[in-house]
């Protein structure tokens, strides 16, 4: 989240260049991560999908003071309803 923010930062809200070379700094980690996961590459990112849903949601309604609203919280459970469905229930069923 903070390496999308902070280029944000740079291009929407005239921050200084820094934000946005910390941004591509955070982004390039997050993509060396993805790599230390165990399933493939479709799965990972659907996985982090998820949690980017959730965490952009917390990161509007702590940082930007922007509470979610009911669609918001719809939203979260169907995309974590589907993440649950791609990672785990083929190992259930």
């Amino acid at each position: 989240m903070s390496g999308v923010y902070g280029v944000w930062l740079w291009l929407k809200e005239g921050k200084g260049f820094e934000f946005a070379l910390l941004g591509v700094v955070l982004l390039t980690t997050y993509g060396f991560v993805n790599t230390l996961q165990p399933a493939h590459f479709g799965r990972v990112y659907a996985a982090y999908g998820g949690v980017f849903v959730i965490m952009s949601i917390l990161w509007g309604w702590q940082v930007d003071k922007i509470p979610p609203d009911r669609y918001d919280v719809i939203g979260a459970i169907v995309v974590l309803t589907g993440v649950f469905i791609i990672m785990h229930l083929r190992n259930i069923i």
